[in-house]
């Protein structure tokens, strides 16, 4: 229960220190290599890095196309978490599966923020091959709900 009381005091700081507390908090719970989120723009289908625990390899503010994928489809329209346990499901879902794969990340969790029955954005936790499990999916969707007034308002990252 503290842990949740400290994202809800990050959240409701305004200052980014909810990207900082979740990357923390899903480390310990979930477990990650790389931890990143992105904000959704429907009107342009893309989606933006607004915090990356890997600047070097993922910074900030870049932005990718996300239009007719099956990826898209599942997370950004049918706001669904996506799983990858493999090095191959990587590279089916993902343009960029080769710095992906080249980090040493075999699995990947999308977890879709979701507001008002949309989603603005989604948490992103790449790991080893296999690491992630169902109940990490549900953990996920549980955390993810924080970082909806940051990805609404633009907070900092």
């Amino acid at each position: 229960m503290e842990d949740l009381n400290r994202l809800a005091v990050a959240r409701d700081a305004g200052d980014g220190s909810i990207y900082r507390a979740l990357d923390e908090l899903s480390a310990a719970t979930i477990g990650h290599r790389l931890f990143t989120v992105m904000r959704y723009d429907p009107d342009r289908a893309e989606v933006e890095r607004v915090h990356t625990s890997n600047p070097a390899a993922y910074p900030l503010g870049c932005r990718k196309r996300k239009r007719d994928t099956a990826w898209a489809d599942q997370v950004l329209g049918s706001m669904k978490v996506f799983r990858a346990a493999t090095p191959q499901e990587i590279r089916t879902a993902f343009d960029d599966h080769e710095t992906i794969l080249g980090l040493g990340i075999g699995s990947i969790l999308n977890v879709p923020v979701v507001y008002q029955g949309r989603c603005i954005g989604t948490m992103n936790l790449c790991h080893e091959t296999g690491w992630y499990q169902p109940q990490d999916e549900r953990t996920g969707l549980t955390l993810a709900p924080y970082l909806v007034p940051a990805l609404l308002t633009g907070e900092p990252k």
